[in-house]
């Protein structure tokens, strides 16, 4: 197979992979404990969250371990609007957020939060001062993610943080996609807090790390024993922390590699050859990930274009909606026309794909579009 849908899911490296096996076995003590197989247990898991802390430029004591991207983008928003409610019931996110992030909101507004969407231009990007223009006086959180899932682009969270910033608001991005890609310093980005999703980074499915900044407190998202210096209860799933520090350890060495371009390039180049006009570049030509390649075959339909590639693995948009055959929301908030929105493919490349197989997924696109044509 040519496993081209990094956004969607990472293999596991290797060396993450070694890195967890002793506490898929003897290792198997509770962090929680007293006794030295427990302390033992203990530092590693330390030693992983300094790991995490250092992929993000933050103190160890601002990382907290999460299931995944999806329940630390939840702990922000619901954290932030228990916490803060009597500062304020008003939120501001994007239009092209990911559903961890919009269905939250929405949540919030059948419970009495307010909540507005900002659009974004046609290459999926932001306007910061779109953003600064709604902020109100309730306003207690900014939700903006850093690079786009289905397209690509990055957003400049780092303009948006600091206007928030001067206003007193509290300021979150969605790092899923960008941790290992691109920089994600906290400092530099200037954000309150930071969602990381392991299985982006070549860690396990079902681990993650939220970013809150030091001596800012919000409400937990899970209550129980006062696990995680007691900001999320339950027992720490430790190999997979192992894990996910092992992989952070790898993705801050990668950060901003060059030879991911030059594979999306490659594959961007053959398909142009293939196509001519008629695919069509979606999200900012310039401020998108590395490794990221949404392209619109005008006319055609993605998911007929891929089931012509048997052994070609990639999206017809984000993962999550992959079923679906109309405008994803990325796309209809982006306003690409419905002829090249329903021809959209999303390829993206990862630490493990090769010249060779970037060179045979073009041979198959280019004989799938000789089929519909």
């Amino acid at each position: 197979m040519i496993y081209l849908d990094y956004n969607a899911s990472t293999p596991i490296d290797p060396a993450v992979r070694e890195a967890m096996l002793p506490f898929l076995g003897e290792r198997f003590g509770n962090p929680s404990s007293s006794h030295a197989l427990g302390q033992t247990v203990k530092k590693a898991v330390e030693n992983a969250r300094g790991k995490v802390a250092a992929m993000l430029g933050a103190d160890p004591g601002e990382i907290v371990f999460t299931s995944g991207g999806t329940e630390a983008n939840n702990h922000v928003i619901k954290g932030v609007a228990f916490s803060f409610s009597d500062r304020g019931r008003h939120i501001i996110t994007s239009a092209i957020e990911h559903p961890a992030v919009i269905n939250p909101c929405r949540y919030l507004e059948q419970h009495g939060y307010r909540v507005s969407y900002v659009p974004v231009d046609s290459a999926g990007r932001v306007d910061p001062e779109a953003v600064i223009d709604e902020i109100r006086p309730d306003t207690i959180l900014i939700s903006i993610m850093h690079a786009n899932n289905e397209v690509g682009t990055i957003q400049p969270i780092a303009e948006i943080a600091m206007a928030a910033s001067r206003r007193g608001v509290l300021m979150h991005t969605d790092a899923a996609q960008s941790c290992g890609k691109i920089s994600t310093s906290v400092r530099e980005l200037g954000v309150d807090f930071l969602s990381v999703a392991g299985h982006k980074v070549y860690a396990p499915q079902g681990i993650g790390a939220l970013y809150i900044r030091d001596r800012i407190k919000i409400e937990p998202l899970h209550h129980g024993a006062g696990h995680e210096s007691g900001r999320r209860a339950g027992t720490e799933a430790v190999s997979n922390i192992i894990g996910l520090g092992k992989a952070a350890e790898l993705a801050a060495r990668s950060v901003n590699s060059p030879q991911l371009k030059k594979l999306r390039d490659r594959l961007h180049d053959g398909i142009r050859a293939a196509a001519g006009d008629n695919a069509v570049l979606l999200g900012h030509p310039e401020e998108r990930l590395p490794n990221t390649l949404a392209v619109g075959f005008r006319g055609k339909i993605g998911a007929e274009i891929l089931a012509s590639c048997p052994e070609v693995c990639a999206s017809t948009g984000a993962a999550c909606h992959s079923d679906e055959r109309e405008r994803s929301a990325v796309l209809e908030a982006m306003d690409v026309p419905e002829d090249v929105a329903f021809g959209a493919i999303r390829f993206s490349v990862g630490r493990f794909t090769t010249e060779a197989e970037i060179d045979a997924a073009i041979e198959q696109i280019a004989a799938a579009l000789t089929t519909f044509k």
